[in-house]
């Protein structure tokens, strides 16, 4: 590598800005093939998921649902690249996750995170805390998912500068 190289990254803790928003583009289109592969690797056998013609019996959606865990995952992974990708130590948990409204095959999942907190890790040197909002959005502005999460990240390497 040299001088001139740049490898994208996330944030180490000292760039963690509390109060912060990022919004991670672009967004992700949901499709029938996503929910069928997540929903039976994970062997969720939820009808509501899989079986079309009994899905169009139930009310009030009428229509096959995208897995809640698939929604999750994808708002999740969608701000690793911007937050926590090469700097992330641990995932440390998950929590206040609700799906107020559900997201369905060809819907697009737009995510955005706002930082919490954070804190040097008291038992870990080097490396902090940091929670982080999550918050899904479907195309239309619904929300269909928030989550907290705490992880734990490197902080500056000795010696280098904040970006």
């Amino acid at each position: 590598m040299s001088a001139h190289d740049i490898v994208q990254r996330g944030l180490y803790f000292e760039e963690f800005v509390v109060g912060a928003r990022y919004l991670h583009r672009p967004g992700r289109t949901a499709t029938e093939a996503d929910n069928v592969l997540f929903t039976t690797l994970t062997m969720n056998t939820q009808a509501l998921h899989l079986d079309a013609a009994f899905a169009e019996t139930q009310e009030p959606f009428r229509q096959r649902l995208m897995n809640s865990m698939w929604t999750l995952s994808t708002m999740v992974g969608a701000s690793v690249a911007q937050l926590t990708q090469g700097t992330l130590v641990a995932q440390l948990g998950l929590g206040d996750i609700a799906f107020p409204h559900p997201l369905f095959a060809g819907d697009t999942l737009y995510t955005e995170s706002v930082i919490v907190s954070k804190r040097l890790s008291a038992s870990r040197p080097g490396q902090g805390v940091v929670e982080i909002a999550h918050t899904g959005r479907s195309q239309d502005d619904t929300v269909v998912a928030t989550a907290s999460r705490t992880v734990l990240v490197r902080t500056l390497p000795e010696g280098t500068l904040p970006a």
